[in-house]
């Protein structure tokens, strides 16, 4: 099985500090159509997240929970399955102390797509990564993905990631490369 990784904030949705509210949300350009053009080409979708607002008290578990769930449904409502959802709470500088800690699944560590690999037997030669930090590409080759990208639509990038990864505007701009 080969699989598409996907940062949440920046890559699915448009970048707002600690999102944790459904009025907040808003899809990046395009995105559900990359989404889809991802599936045709048999990925499955694999959403990785660092959320460390939960480690810094800045939202709930429930906030999270609420969030993620419509978020799904919503993918679901527009044809779009999604494999695993996969988050790390974890962060060295919080407030909430049973998530304050260094944590293997933490990008720039590669745990949350090793888990998923041993769990869904994932090809990571076959498969990608899109992201929107360096973080999210020092994960993927920590975890031996065989490609991975840089998108635009979230964090500010310096003209030095380029030399990291393809950089591109968005997820639609990535996922339509591939057709290529």
């Amino acid at each position: 099985m080969k699989v598409a990784f996907l940062d949440r904030d920046g890559v699915i949705n448009k970048e707002v500090s600690y999102l944790h509210k459904i009025k907040d949300f808003i899809y990046t350009e395009k995105c559900l159509k990359g989404l889809k053009v991802l599936r045709k080409l048999g990925y499955e979708i694999v959403i990785v997240t660092n959320q460390a607002g939960l480690a810094k008290g800045i939202f709930s578990e429930k906030e999270f929970d609420i969030l993620s769930s419509w978020l799904l449904e919503d993918l679901k409502r527009n044809s779009i399955e999604v494999l695993d959802y996969l988050f790390c709470p974890h962060h060295p500088d919080g407030k909430v102390k049973k998530y304050t800690m260094e944590c293997a699944h933490r990008k720039p560590n590669p745990g949350m797509l090793v888990f998923a690999q041993k769990k869904y037997k994932i090809n990571m030669k076959s498969s990608i990564l899109i992201g929107d930090k360096l973080s999210d590409v020092k994960a993927a080759k920590s975890a031996g993905v065989g490609n991975f990208y840089l998108v635009e639509s979230g964090h500010a990038l310096s003209p030095q990631d380029s030399l990291y990864a393809p950089v591109f505007p968005n997820l639609f701009e990535v996922a339509k490369s591939l057709c290529q």
